[in-house]
């Protein structure tokens, strides 16, 4: 199977989940921001209040960061990888998983 030139008119079925999953409303460009708290703070607060998630919130929480650091991870420089590991730890402390 040869591989498919990427283009960004067709972006990947990964960019759709974490843009429009049915489990969590993401604040718009939320994986980008510099502080892991606030990061933590806005996927807490998405997957505290959805009513479409199929786990626990704190397992949804994590699960689209994990999702989103194993999918784009290549792709991001160190310090924001290192941002959203961080923001894995503030997820843990806020509900209370440290």
């Amino acid at each position: 199977m040869a591989n498919r030139p990427k283009s960004s008119s067709h972006p990947h079925w990964s960019d759709k989940v974490t843009q429009k999953s049915d489990a969590l409303d993401l604040e718009k460009g939320v994986f980008t921001w510099k502080d892991p708290g606030k990061i933590a703070e806005s996927l807490k607060k998405s997957a505290d209040s959805s009513q479409r998630r199929k786990a626990d919130p704190y397992r949804s929480a994590m699960s689209m960061l994990v999702f989103y650091i194993n999918r784009a991870g290549k792709n991001l420089d160190q310090e924001q990888l290192d941002i959203l590991e961080a923001a894995k730890d503030e997820l843990r402390v806020l509900y209370g998983k440290e």
